[in-house]
């Protein structure tokens, strides 16, 4: 059977599982905020929302926002974070991680991954910490919760306050534990392919009943629960969430544990017959992570199993037998030129790193070799599973075929470089 790159017929045909997933239950939601002309962010829907997230997650206090940027940046705000101060963060993950921090005219301090998890490496961290530093952001990446455990011990040993970024964690526990319980406070996202989205969104959780306060007041222009609607104690801004999207939320969160089991079942099936495929390599659950959703499945992809062809020749093919995988991020966090400017002109801002010249070897390779499955494609039936082993088994038998293509390709490539001088 020819591979579809090469014009032979796609393993799969149809798309799979839609996100989000919506129905009736989101439809009488919204009409309930329609209808009751209060639409902002007082609606009663966004406190059922707050109440509802805190006790899945089992915290005191749940502090909705427009998205979970918004989050980051309100809960560094909080705790006190600005000029001078640096915040270690890993490099694998999405950018407001650490532009949350310089948004707060800190600095972030790049630590490396650890390989099989691309969650913060615990050594790393302890190697990254100076006299600066003053919070941790662990990301809980793909949904696998980070190693808090060891992330806690460092950030009590140092004095440092420690902020679980689980925009990819909704419903994930460590030790029967939801995450959030574990530092200063957590963060998450309700961003449009969230495990529960809104379109946009956010939530911060938290056990510190006054640091919750002081969210609340920085999202609801320095206000005070109880206080005037013209009384503002401290410096805010509007940061809240609509009532149409906590409406939605309400919703979708009751949709989650169910969802977050089909993928748990599909994952699990997927990782067992991936064994037989060499080449492609997805790490074991650990066995503390007693809950994840499974928000990315990444693969790691060597080259030599498949006749030498790249990563992103492979993706393509697998992309043309219908299976939409994709790449991980181009590169680590610190190549990008947003980090090569200071974020004010005080003076008191400092690099702690060279970025232009950082290389943190875990990052950099899961940037070339990773790939990545969304969660969607786990939502439906094990036929659909089977697809996407199927489409790697045929390339994997076809390699040789697209050493050819890669082969042309580059001689192409090679004459338009040299005509175009």
């Amino acid at each position: 059977m020819e591979l579809a790159i090469l014009g032979g017929a796609p393993v799969r045909k149809v798309p799979f599982p839609p996100w989000p997933v919506y129905g009736e239950e989101e439809e009488r939601s919204l009409r309930e905020v329609l209808e009751s002309g209060s639409w902002g962010g007082y609606n009663g829907k966004v406190e059922e929302l707050e109440s509802a997230f805190a006790e899945l997650h089992q915290v005191r206090h749940a502090i909705s926002c427009a998205n979970g940027t918004v989050a980051l940046e309100a809960t560094l705000r909080a705790l006190g974070i600005g000029c001078g101060d640096e915040v270690i963060v890993p490099p694998f993950t999405f950018i407001a991680t650490a532009t949350s921090v310089l948004l707060c005219h800190a600095a972030p301090m790049f630590a490396d991954i650890d390989a099989a998890t691309l969650n913060l490496s615990p050594a790393a961290v302890e190697t990254a910490i100076t006299p600066r530093t003053k919070a941790i952001i662990a990301v809980h990446f793909g949904g696998l919760p980070a190693d808090v455990d060891a992330l806690r011990r460092i950030a009590e040993r140092h004095k440092l306050a420690l902020i679980e970024d689980a925009a990819h964690a909704h419903g994930a526990r460590w030790r029967g534990v939801p995450v959030g319980n574990f530092g200063s406070a957590g963060t998450f996202s309700f961003q449009a392919f969230k495990l529960a989205t809104s379109g946009e969104g956010g939530i911060i959780v938290t056990n510190d009943s006054d640091l919750a306060a002081r969210l609340w007041s920085y999202c609801n222009q320095g206000r005070r629960k109880g206080a005037g609607w013209y009384e503002h104690f401290t410096l805010g801004s509007n940061y809240r969430l609509t009532g149409f999207q906590a409406a939605i939320l309400c919703a979708q969160l009751r949709k989650l544990p169910e969802q977050s089991r089909i993928r748990k079942e599909n994952v699990h099936y997927f990782r067992r017959h991936l064994r037989a495929i060499p080449g492609l390599t997805m790490p074991e659950d650990d066995p503390r992570a007693d809950r994840q959703p499974y928000y990315l499945v990444t693969l790691r992809y060597d080259p030599s199993q498949f006749d030498g062809i790249s990563r992103d020749l492979f993706l393509r093919a697998l992309q043309a037998e219908g299976i939409p995988a994709q790449r991980t991020y181009p590169y680590p966090l610190y190549r990008n030129p947003v980090f090569s400017r200071p974020p004010c002109r005080c003076g008191a801002w400092k690099a702690p790193q060279d970025y232009t010249s950082l290389f943190l070897p875990e990052s950099e390779k899961v940037c070339r070799d990773g790939i990545w499955l969304e969660h969607s494609l786990f939502l439906g039936a094990q036929k659909d599973v089977e697809d996407i082993l199927a489409a790697c088994e045929k390339i994997q038998r076809h390699a040789s075929a697209l050493v050819r293509l890669e082969q042309r390709e580059e001689t192409i490539q090679q004459s338009d470089a040299l005509g175009s001088r």
